[in-house]
């Protein structure tokens, strides 16, 4: 069993609930939000080793949750997904040390491979 802590990010309940579902199955403790803020302070009170989180949310958006961990939580590694892929998204996103970027929907399969080697780059 893994002690990994993973928290997912997304304005769709069922991407959450899918991502969780499976994760879990993995051996990780997976917390989904459906927006950034409450996740945000979460980050506060709990280390949490991966942050996969949705591009393009009301509120505060993908791009400023990976600003805030990376700032805040420079260890956490950041995995974005989004409907709305564009180069220029993806560009900003690894300027900003992103460790992986999804258009959706994505494969459960590509995203469970990112997160371990996200995993495996904290050492």
């Amino acid at each position: 069993m893994s002690n990994h802590r993973i928290m997912v990010i997304d304005d769709e309940k069922i991407v959450g609930d899918m991502a969780k579902l499976s994760l879990e199955q993995e051996g990780y403790a997976v917390e989904t939000f459906l927006n950034a803020e409450p996740a945000l302070k979460r980050l506060q009170e709990e280390k949490f080793d991966v942050v996969v989180t949705d591009y393009k949310m009301k509120g505060i958006d993908g791009m400023e949750v990976l600003r805030t961990v990376k700032d805040r939580y420079p260890a956490t590694q950041v995995i974005m997904i989004t409907a709305f892929a564009n180069l220029d998204a993806a560009i900003e996103a690894l300027r900003r040390d992103v460790h992986d970027f999804f258009p959706k929907p994505v494969k459960i399969k590509e995203l469970k491979a990112s997160i371990s080697r996200a995993l495996e780059k904290q050492g």
